[in-house]
């Protein structure tokens, strides 16, 4: 069994297995199936984006959240210290989480994992967004390191929304080359990564923002530990893959976003959109012209009282480059979505990366304790990425699973997230602080 962890930082029954595995296979053999799921992909993103400007539900009072358990009660009272519920959450207090673990990382090797995140608000809780921030360093014994700092600032009245994303990592990892073929040919690279993604949005109705962003993208070093086959020849792509073993990019981004979810670390029933059209002129750095468009629709329906957890959760993006020059390792590929790195649960990251990317995952949420303090979760998946001849997405790759829920902070509502899930040619088990999507 593989363990797999993105630093950067649940099981469908089967019925529901066995149409996603026919499927695949009928899809390979049947040409006009291929076209009518295309249709149905973009249908479905159609389905999300109708009601991504609808109002949301307004957040859970506090009296239902401290009727719940959490991680720390349990361990103030192993040492015999009462746990003090104040009635209401003061603004600016902070709530963090910790979780320290190992795992093995993509590319190989056993990494040491630090996870931490903090919530806090800015405002007045009754019209505040909670503001969240996630430190993730790790390091190997063998040499290779990352961090990553994310972080979603919303400021009184949820007037403006501050989004961070930066990284330095060095790591290797492999790659399978373009498009969706299932074949299991794949090269291990390695390289340094520096990312600084800055976004300011200003609110522009309840739940709405729009703004500008900054995005830098510099990979170094890029090299194959193969001697006969280099990164350019492997995946017959000669952007981002040339001898002299660096890609940059930098440029700047157009973003709309609606956000009705109030707690990034566990949605609350809702809707979440984001647009985001990036590009990448010479003039500020970047190796090559290039455009590229991310569109992201989210909606979490709940079937019981707030207090309860009894949730079903969708997540659709389609992520795609708008020109032929996007260096290789900017290009769309699973496991790398903008911002969280968490799609594909039950593939190796990057095992599909093309120009194009469809995606769709489905998940459902349910209490186990009555307190909150334990629950579990059943997704499944299905990507399909566009073939470099043709542009067309003619492939689907499925993938399921499921995992438990561990309340650490009942504040901030956030979980650890145990998950195992699998696919075609990978198995693997995730461990993260805060829900997947």
């Amino acid at each position: 069994m593989h363990i797999s962890f993105i630093a950067y930082p649940a099981a469908k029954n089967r019925s529901c297995l066995f149409f996603c595995g026919r499927g695949a296979d009928l899809l390979n053999n049947n040409a006009g199936m291929k076209k009518r799921v295309h249709h149905c992909c973009i249908t479905v993103l159609l389905f999300f984006m109708l009601p991504v400007f609808a109002r949301s539900q307004d957040k859970q009072p506090e009296k239902e959240i401290v009727q719940q358990k959490d991680i720390i009660d349990i361990i103030g009272r192993a040492f015999h210290k009462g746990t003090a519920k104040s009635p209401v959450i003061r603004a600016k207090k902070v709530y963090f989480s910790f979780l320290p673990f190992g795992t093995a990382v993509a590319g190989g090797g056993n990494a040491l994992v630090t996870s931490t995140t903090a919530g806090f608000y800015l405002g007045d809780i009754a019209g505040t967004s909670l503001s969240a921030a996630t430190f993730s360093p790790y390091f190997t014994f063998d040499g290779r390191y990352g961090y990553t700092l994310r972080t979603s600032i919303y400021l009184n009245q949820d007037r403006w929304n501050i989004k961070g994303d930066t990284r330095f990592l060095y790591y290797p990892q492999y790659t399978w080359g373009l498009g969706g073929n299932s074949s299991a040919n794949k090269i291990l690279m390695n390289y340094s990564y520096i990312r600084f993604y800055q976004t300011l949005l200003r609110k522009i109705r309840p739940y709405l923002f729009a703004g500008i962003g900054y995005h830098l993208d510099s990979h170094t070093d890029i090299e194959t530990f193969s001697d006969s086959v280099s990164l350019q020849k492997f995946t017959g792509y000669r952007y981002g893959t040339s001898p002299d073993k660096n890609s940059f990019s930098s440029g700047v981004s157009l973003n709309l976003l609606y956000d009705g979810r109030k707690n990034l670390f566990n949605p609350l029933p809702g809707y979440y959109g984001n647009i985001v059209y990036r590009f990448n002129p010479k003039l500020l750095g970047s190796d090559y012209n290039w455009h590229s468009l991310y569109a992201d629709l989210r909606r979490y329906i709940s079937f019981s009282v707030p207090e309860k957890q009894n949730m079903l959760a969708f997540w659709a993006f389609y992520w795609t480059a708008l020109n032929q020059n996007v260096p290789y390792l900017d290009l769309p590929s699973i496991g790398w979505d903008p911002y969280r790195q968490r799609s594909g649960r039950g593939f190796d990251q990057n095992r599909y990366r093309g120009k194009g990317l469809l995606y769709f995952e489905t998940e459902y949420r349910k209490d186990i304790t009555q307190n909150g303090l334990l629950g579990f979760v059943l997704f499944a998946n299905i990507n399909s990425i566009s073939t470099p001849d043709s542009n067309q997405f003619s492939q689907l790759h499925p993938a399921a699973g499921g995992g438990l829920r561990f309340k650490f902070n009942k504040k901030s509502g956030t979980n650890i997230a145990l998950d195992y899930g699998f696919s075609k040619n990978h198995s693997g088990i995730s461990i993260n602080l805060g829900e997947t999507f």
